[in-house]
């Protein structure tokens, strides 16, 4: 993997995807060690970010990497109009690695065909998530012990959310059977369900939240998304569709577990946190391990 970009999860394989899985297991076993020393690693978060881009820095720190960039696009030469080709040829002298967030779709892809160095893509508007899809595999596989014949519930914007996207498609390879909870309005796009159809993989679609809560292995909780919305009237009919609460949980089976890429408003409430299945907040953590396993695998150092 030395040198790969990492835009759409599809970029790695099934084999690639799970040796990275392996390796952050190795990782979170032994999380500081200076493999990175001498490495330049650059953030540019042309949008808000909490987790992916801290748990990068923190990834890189723990690995001896120094760690450039910015998490505002207003704090880069893009407020006086610098060209994102321009941006991306000018950190590549700087880092060894970019690590990219930005609100256009295909914006990643782009980067990654005119920067000299490996581009990962940490999230592209509404399209792709790969490196949080890894850390949700990686969650997946640490709850359940393993990723095959799961039940796995994704439960909100199933329209934008980029998150869902990634992890729908990876597990397509892992004969998943697909509960999928939305309002109409944000059901999970026809390219998405492609893979899906074509491996002939069940998926069943609700309103319904409390429906599939016995059925589940994962509950996959998203947040419905604000900022994807060109219009505030449709955001404001669908904004509080789901809310998981504790007492909703009493039918689950003892083995399911709460995922969420976070950040949550109100769509798990906090009375949720004590119970055992209630994992998003290890899932977060997890994210060091995936990221730092992807930072040494494509720098070539592992």
């Amino acid at each position: 993997m030395k040198n790969r970009n990492l835009i759409s999860i599809t970029d790695f394989s099934k084999s690639e995807q799970m040796q990275i899985l392996d390796l952050a297991a190795e990782f979170e076993k032994e999380p500081i060690q200076d493999i990175l020393s001498g490495y330049v690693v650059a953030t540019l978060f042309f949008e808000p970010s909490t987790r992916t881009r801290l748990s990068f820095e923190s990834a890189a720190s723990r690995l001896g990497a120094r760690v450039i960039g910015f998490s505002n696009a207003a704090s880069s030469s893009v407020s006086k109009g610098e060209s994102l080709k321009d941006t991306i040829l000018t950190v590549s002298n700087y880092a060894d690695i970019i690590v990219m967030r930005h609100p256009k779709e295909g914006s990643a892809r782009y980067a990654s065909e005119v920067s000299p160095v490996p581009i990962i893509n940490a999230g592209d508007g509404a399209n792709q998530h790969p490196t949080q899809t890894l850390l949700d595999m990686y969650s997946i596989l640490k709850t359940q012990g393993t990723l095959d014949n799961l039940n796995i519930a994704f439960i909100g914007d199933l329209k934008y959310g980029r998150t869902v996207h990634s992890l729908s498609i990876a597990l397509s390879q892992f004969n998943t059977t697909y509960h999928l909870v939305s309002p109409v309005e944000l059901k999970l796009p026809s390219y998405v369900k492609r893979p899906i159809k074509e491996k002939k993989l069940a998926y069943y679609q609700y309103t319904d939240l409390q429906e599939v809560i016995p059925k589940a292995d994962i509950i996959y909780m998203t947040r419905i998304q604000r900022e994807r919305f060109s219009d505030p009237m449709e955001y404001e009919k669908v904004k509080n569709a789901y809310n998981l609460e504790n007492n909703m949980l009493d039918k689950a089976k003892e083995n399911m577990r709460i995922l969420h890429p976070l950040p949550r408003v109100n769509e798990i409430s906090t009375d949720v946190d004590a119970n055992p299945k209630a994992y998003y907040f290890q899932q977060a953590k997890n994210g060091v391990f995936v990221r730092q396993a992807l930072l040494a695998s494509i720098l070539g150092v592992k």
